[in-house]
């Protein structure tokens, strides 16, 4: 725990030579990790960091429910999750408990992005503490998430990505690469924020970069919900088809009232939240079908889920050469689509679908099979039994004539019933 809090302090230091303007608030994120240093309870119950993860069903092992998943067939290869990287763009309600999930799946490098920090009046949320109060989001979130699981690599930028400054930081963080050399550029942007000026932002940023990015958000009245998945070329942006409040062009700033704020259920987020890093995960590790939207309206139970494809005519120069661009390479995607579809038929009809036959079982086509040559072929019996009645075939004669001795017998049927009646009548 204290390594980890020494590496961030010399990344700020680096920070700072870099940026030497921004030195308040570098100063002021040091001076958080040393307090935090200095707590003998924050490090008390951390663990070290584990090399491989392990399917080893033990208590000490944090990881082997997790590569359950991989044994029961769900995940091809689970542990490719140390080698993505997300980024997660509002540490609040929703984001900072996605945040939590994907440490705990043992996600490789997580990206944090806030410029709040923590109140008394986030408490009514999930995961921030009240002695953290007065931290910066990012840096609170740093230090709970480090001790969850170190072995997830943070990063954390304490700016407005509204900003001009802001969003060039924040781009370039999208494309650097990761101090521990993990990877270059980030498999998944996360957009938790709450307002539209912010989604815009990533929005633009993800068009530019051609970066994939789910997005989130929670109604003003805490009970519905919903997540989207945004392809840039392939899906709709958030330009393509704007909230009310966009397309009319009215700052957002000015709805809001003095002394009026949203409310806000950690049920509803900690459910949205769920369904996204869900999502994440189906997208990551390529299982089950990502949804391109879905809803959550907490007072039916209803969950919505659609489609949005681009619009031609966007707003956003960068969509729509995104859009081009997807255009003109969709007949080569198709084609290996195709070949892969024919690919895995061939295998599954050259491979058996059981490699032990213990009863030689056989399955055997209708079509392809004569009657006539079951028909002629004789059926051999086991050794020791014997055929009781005649066959079809060896028995195909016409019915023997009545007999002489048969129509005897009748004649003494009629006898004996004149004598029983003569017996009857005295």
């Amino acid at each position: 725990m204290e390594m980890e809090q020494l590496c961030s302090l010399l990344r700020d230091l680096d920070a700072l030579k870099q940026h030497p303007d921004d030195l308040t608030s570098t100063i002021d994120r040091m001076r958080e990790r040393l307090v935090a240093m200095m707590n003998p309870a924050a490090g008390a119950a951390s663990r070290s960091k584990i090399k491989d993860m392990s399917a080893e069903v033990v208590d000490n092992n944090p990881y082997s429910r997790l590569m359950a998943l991989q044994r029961m067939g769900v995940v091809e290869n689970y542990e490719r999750i140390r080698d993505y990287s997300v980024a997660i763009v509002g540490i609040g309600g929703v984001g900072s408990v996605a945040a939590e999930m994907l440490t705990r799946c043992g996600i490789g490098r997580l990206l944090l992005y806030d410029y709040d920090t923590v109140e008394l009046a986030n408490m009514n949320r999930l995961f921030f503490r009240p002695e953290q109060v007065g931290m910066t989001k990012t840096d609170a979130a740093v230090q709970t998430l480090s001790g969850i699981n170190p072995d997830v690599v943070l990063e954390s930028y304490s700016l407005n990505i509204t900003t001009v400054k802001g969003f060039e930081t924040f781009l370039a963080s999208l494309k650097a690469q990761s101090s521990h050399e993990r990877s270059t550029g980030v498999n998944l942007v996360l957009s938790c924020v709450d307002n539209y000026e912010a989604r815009m932002v990533v929005n633009q940023a993800c068009n530019e970069l051609g970066q994939t990015w789910m997005e989130s958000g929670v109604s003003e009245d805490a009970v519905s919900g919903h997540i989207q998945l945004l392809v840039p070329g392939e899906t709709a942006c958030f330009a393509c088809a704007p909230p009310l409040v966009v397309a009319s062009g009215v700052d957002e700033r000015t709805l809001k009232r003095e002394g009026v704020c949203a409310a806000s259920l950690p049920t509803t987020m900690g459910v949205v939240a769920g369904l996204l890093v869900q999502n994440s995960l189906k997208y990551l590790l390529n299982f089950g079908q990502v949804s391109p939207y879905l809803g959550y309206n907490s007072l039916k139970d209803y969950f919505p889920a659609m489609e949005m494809r681009p619009n031609p005519q966007c707003s956003n120069p960068a969509c729509v050469h995104r859009q081009k661009e997807y255009m003109e390479s969709k007949p080569a995607r198709d084609a290996a689509a195709k070949t892969k579809m024919e690919a895995e038929a061939s295998t599954e009809n050259e491979c058996p679908v059981h490699l032990d036959n213990e009863w030689n079982i056989s399955v055997v086509d209708d079509e392809e099979t004569e009657t006539s040559s079951i028909r002629n072929t004789p059926d051999i019996l086991p050794e020791g039994l014997v055929r009781e009645l005649p066959d079809a075939d060896s028995y195909a004669g016409p019915a023997a004539p009545v007999s002489s001795s048969a129509i005897d017998d009748d004649d003494d049927l009629e006898e004996l019933q004149r004598q029983l009646d003569a017996l009857n009548a005295s």
